[in-house]
């Protein structure tokens, strides 16, 4: 039988940094849209702004959408990594 070379992938650790970098980076836009489109839902609610309103919260949800698949990348990457480690 022919099995595939699991242990060629010397740069595990290497990936692993790499990819939690940038899935950190997109974390902390992500937060941070959330909070300036919060922000800004409140003062176009308050100000009666119907339209940036709607906008503002579907950029709340889309920033929360974001994070929670930004953080759900980093389990799923992590377990991958350690699936390879172990086969």
């Amino acid at each position: 039988m022919v099995f595939p070379d699991f242990g060629g992938v010397g740069a595990a650790d290497d990936l692993r940094s790499i990819v939690g970098a940038l899935l950190m980076f997109v974390l902390i836009i992500a937060v941070l849209m959330l909070i300036v489109s919060a922000i800004i839902w409140a003062i176009a609610s308050s100000t009666g702004n119907a339209h940036t309103a709607t906008k503002a919260r579907i950029g709340v949800w889309v920033a929360l959408c974001a994070a929670a698949l930004v953080g759900a990348g980093v389990a799923w990457v992590n377990f991958l990594l350690g699936v390879g480690e172990q086969l």
